[in-house]
């Protein structure tokens, strides 16, 4: 009878929580006639929801004269609209007791409210308000920025290896505009008119370049009734989105250089071009990655830190991009170690990967590394409703969700060695030695 019990409360936990018993997370999706598009995903769990948008928009839709725009937004967002005065946008969601954020990449700007179930409408008018009505003029511009510009300094200039990302960038890419990053150029935001700022606005914060993910303890038929009262009427945009199409050509050199700055300890930075998010090979890219740097037992980390004491810190960090993207293996010399060493032993570990097949212990260690880290990406509202939105985003795909462990345990060791073979040769990436200013 206990037992019964038991796995009578399992099956009640899992299809309460918005998952079917195979374990898929389930949804509905549509389209509203303005395009924007709508993911609602039940979990009563817990007495709370997630309302989030994510805009297809990205550092890398800017202009190249015109730099930071993507990343300013997630700032302006906040300022205001029409209908809610400058600095409250943030209290009406305090005071319901709920948190907010938003965050931005080179391909897509996220935004998102975390509020008790009983607030969907607040959360729907809120981003409705962020779509339709924000105020995009001269106090607020001008506010975010010194904000943005500030931050540009802490994050980047004045912080000890702040321009390890930056400089890597610009290095690893002549025509993609994943050249810059997301912070962008701080005197093409200092210079930027307002009318270049509203333009950005018209252009990228539409409803038929976004998707509204609804995720938690709501009644499907209300929310539904809501999305139409608060979004339905949004225009939207008839003129062409920006799309870059730009294709950065293939690599046939190491391309190698030294930067210095105010640091202590040197890095070496290797930086691989990889495919796409998505893509097949990118699951085994990934894979490769934690086998080398991910954690204390993987073999670069083993062998280099806690063996021969040769690094401080190593780690191997794929960069997840909608378009082909960088690898990024960094290593920070012990003390008295002669960076050079260092990176030839890096260069070991990779010629290894490329060389023999990993060991079946291993390789079972990394598939299930690989399936406990995708279960906890799916495990709260915040992450699914980000999951979603980014899978129809990229994919036009929402139920790209429920794929992701098949394509990681599609992968066989043939596959990573083949991507070792393919991606991590020096012909393919960017060297870059971080050094000590001399005095």
């Amino acid at each position: 009878m206990k037992r019964l019990t038991l796995l009578t409360f399992l099956l009640f936990t899992v299809l309460a929580s918005g998952f079917s018993q195979n374990g898929k997370i389930e949804f509905e999706e549509y389209d509203l006639d303005n395009g924007l598009h709508v993911i609602l995903q039940q979990d009563h769990t817990t007495p709370n929801i997630v309302v989030s948008v994510m805009y297809h928009v990205g550092s890398k839709n800017e202009n190249p004269e015109m730099t930071g725009f993507a990343h300013f937004f997630e700032h302006l967002m906040f300022e205001g609209t029409e209908n809610i005065p400058r600095h409250e946008y943030d209290k009406y969601v305090s005071r319901a007791g709920g948190a907010l954020n938003a965050n931005t990449s080179s391909d897509r700007t996220y935004y998102y409210e975390k509020l008790p179930s009983n607030q969907l409408a607040l959360g729907l008018w809120l981003e409705s308000e962020r779509m339709m009505h924000a105020k995009v003029e001269e106090i607020g511009i001008k506010t975010q920025k010194g904000v943005v510009i500030q931050e540009k300094k802490q994050s980047y200039d004045n912080r000890p290896y702040g321009g390890i990302l930056p400089e890597t960038m610009k290095r690893a890419y002549v025509n993609h505009p994943y050249r810059w990053i997301t912070i962008g150029d701080e005197k093409h935001i200092e210079n930027a008119k307002d009318q270049d700022f509203l333009n950005f606005y018209k252009e990228f914060y539409v409803p038929n370049n976004a998707v509204l993910t609804v995720c938690g303890d709501f009644d499907s038929a209300e929310a539904k009734k809501l999305v139409n009262d608060y979004f339905a009427e949004i225009p939207k945009r008839t003129e062409e989105i920006y799309r870059p199409t730009i294709v950065e050509p293939a690599k046939v050199a190491e391309v190698r250089d030294t930067v210095y700055d105010n640091i202590q300890l040197p890095a070496i930075i290797q930086a691989y071009h990889i495919p796409a998010m998505g893509s097949k090979d990118y699951y085994s890219v990934n894979m490769l990655a934690k086998l080398l740097t991910d954690g204390k037992s993987s073999r670069m980390y083993k062998t280099l830190v806690s063996d021969k004491q040769m690094a401080l810190e190593l780690m191997a960090i794929p960069m997840p991009n909608e378009d082909p993207g960088l690898a990024l293996a960094l290593g920070i010399p012990n003390m008295g170690v002669d960076p050079q060493a260092l990176e030839d032993e890096m260069d070991k570990e990779f010629a290894k990967a490329r060389e023999e097949l990993m060991s079946e212990k291993e390789f079972q260690k990394l598939r299930n590394k690989i399936e406990n880290e995708l279960v906890s990406s799916n495990a709260t509202i915040e992450k699914r409703a980000e999951n979603l939105a980014t899978a129809h985003t990229y994919y036009k795909d929402a139920s790209r969700v429920n794929q992701e462990l098949e394509k990681y345990f599609a992968v066989t060791k043939e596959d990573i060695r083949a991507v070792a073979n393919k991606y991590f040769v020096p012909t393919n990436r960017v060297v870059l030695y971080y050094l000590p200013k001399q005095n």
